[in-house]
Formats: C-alpha cells, sequence, structure tokens
C-alpha cells in the first residue's frame, strides 16, 4: 500500500490541513486508520476517542511521535450524552472548534428476533443514539460559524441488510437515515454530512472481536459478496470522498449496484437475500 504520509487531503473547500478532527472507535480498525490518514493529511489535531481507553491513548501517543501536539487520546462512552458531551469539550478545551467530527464508533450485536433487550438498547445506543448526541452538541457551534462536516460510519447494511443481525441491520439503517436526514436538514446552512457504508474490512468486528452476531453467519455473507478491504484503504476512499463532499462513502463500489438493484425491483431484491441466506447457511 503506498505511504500516504506526505499526501495534502481536503475536506470540501477546506483544507484537512489545520483542521481539529475527531474520530470515535479510533482504537483499532477502520476509526485508527482514519486517525492516521487525517493526521498524514496534515490534521491541527486529530482526538482518538474510544471506549478502550488503553488503545485510543495508544493511537493517540503514535501519533505524538511523529508530530508533538497535535493528537489527543480519550477514552469514553458515546453512547451517552455524558460521554459525548465530554469528549467535544475536551477537544475544544485542548484545540479549539472542531472542524470534522467522525461518529465512527460501533458494535455488532445479536442475531435474531430472540436477541436480549440488553443487546438491542446498546446496537441503537452505540450505532445510533452517539450521532445524534454528538450533532445535537455541534451543531449549534456549527451554524453558527456556517461550516461544519459531520461524517458517521454505518454499513453495506444500512443500504441493504444484514443477514443473520436485526439489530445490526436496523441500527445501520437507523445510522443512514439520521445522515441523510442531517444533510437534508443543514445542508444549506453550511453543514457537509458523509456517511460511510463498507461492505468486508478486516476489522475485530467482522472477524469476531467486537460482535455476537455479524461474525457468524453475516461475516459469511460479506465475504461471499465481495472483497474484504484494508482498513487503511477504506480510509484512504473516506478521504477521497470527503474531498469531492459527496454524501455516501463507498469502499466497495458494487454496495451501490446493489443498492440499485434492490431499489428497482424491491420483491425481486428480497428474494434473492433470501436465496444468498439459504445458500450461506447450506
Amino acid at each position: 500500500m503506498a505511504d500516504h504520509t506526505a499526501v495534502r487531503g481536503t475536506v470540501g473547500a477546506v483544507e484537512i490541513a489545520d483542521k481539529v478532527i475527531v474520530v470515535t472507535g479510533a482504537a483499532s480498525g477502520i476509526g485508527r486508520a482514519l486517525a492516521r490518514r487525517f493526521h498524514a493529511g496534515g490534521a491541527r489535531a486529530v482526538v482518538v476517542a474510544d471506549v478502550a481507553e488503553q488503545g485510543a491513548v495508544a493511537v493517540a501517543a503514535e501519533l505524538e511521535r511523529a508530530r508533538p501536539g497535535c493528537s489527543l487520546g480519550l477514552g469514553c462512552d458515546v453512547s451517552t450524552p455524558d460521554g459525548n458531551e465530554a469528549l467535544i469539550d475536551a477537544t475544544e478545551q485542548r484545540f479549539g472548534e472542531i472542524d470534522l467530527f467522525f461518529a465512527n464508533a460501533g458494535v455488532g450485536l445479536g442475531t435474531d428476533l430472540e436477541t436480549s433487550d440488553a443487546d438491542w438498547h446498546t446496537a441503537f445506543a452505540v450505532n445510533v443514539e452517539a450521532h445524534y448526541y454528538a450533532a445535537r452538541r455541534l451543531l449549534p457551534g456549527w451554524l453558527a460559524r456556517g461550516e461544519g462536516y459531520f461524517c458517521s460510519t454505518a454499513s453495506a447494511a444500512g443500504l441493504l441488510t444484514q443477514i443473520g443481525s436485526a439489530p445490526y441491520s436496523v441500527t445501520k439503517h437507523a445510522a443512514v437515515a439520521f445522515a441523510e436526514w442531517l444533510s437534508v436538514t443543514y445542508g444549506d446552512q453550511g453543514i457537509r454530512v458523509s456517511c460511510l457504508c463498507p461492505m468486508g474490512v478486516n476489522t475485530n468486528m467482522l472477524n469476531g472481536g467486537n460482535t455476537s452476531g455479524v461474525a457468524a453467519l453475516g461475516g459469511d455473507v460479506v465475504r461471499s459478496a465481495g472483497a474484504v478491504l484494508e482498513p487503511e484503504d477504506v480510509a484512504e476512499v473516506c478521504v477521497e470522498t470527503i474531498s469531492a463532499e459527496r454524501f455516501l462513502i463507498l469502499p466497495h463500489p458494487e454496495v451501490l449496484t446493489f443498492f440499485q438493484r434492490k431499489g428497482s425491483d424491491y420483491d425481486r431484491w428480497l428474494a434473492g437475500m433470501r436465496r444468498l441466506q439459504a445458500r450461506v447457511r447450506g
């Protein structure tokens, strides 16, 4: 893979350089790759946030060794309003106003309708409500400034569905819907929004480290549907898509084809998904 350490990217009409960027769920996987890529793009500050505080601090320390004074690692639970408030307050106190917030934290919990209420609640809290809590805190300042960029990580499951996990599918649909609503509601007031919807990525979630359902049957489905990308590949596509100010970030181009087929003939698409499910289950 190419070395991007000297690359200068852009966020919309402005440079990533000298911008303050927050990435949640950044102790590993896509979030860590995003933090590294934004740092390589010359961001003035990259705040690395994760419920796994030790991992977040380690990633920030790596960035600090490369360029001192540009990163902060924080442990926080973004599934709560207080967690988001504390994260944003700490960032602003240390680095000033946030230019781009990437709500990347996510969980892959549950299987069918027998999934526990606790897992359903956790899935909604992390995969959806965290986005609302962050946006609610950020929007007044961004609207006053006339600019701000909100990015969120959903999934191809948010455009299609996730065979094997009802909570994952439902919450990722909701994450896409919230990002879409933000763009429609505030897009003419300087608020830019992008939503990441990948398929298979070589992360703990796909490989079983952060899930009780997605990495089993669902993992088999995404592996059969397309290439499993490295987090660094996804981060690069994120930067390219944000630079172009496009809403959907699609590291797997075939997702757009699947999404178009779904929209053009819903019943045929549903039948095809049932056949895929039967094939994977064997």
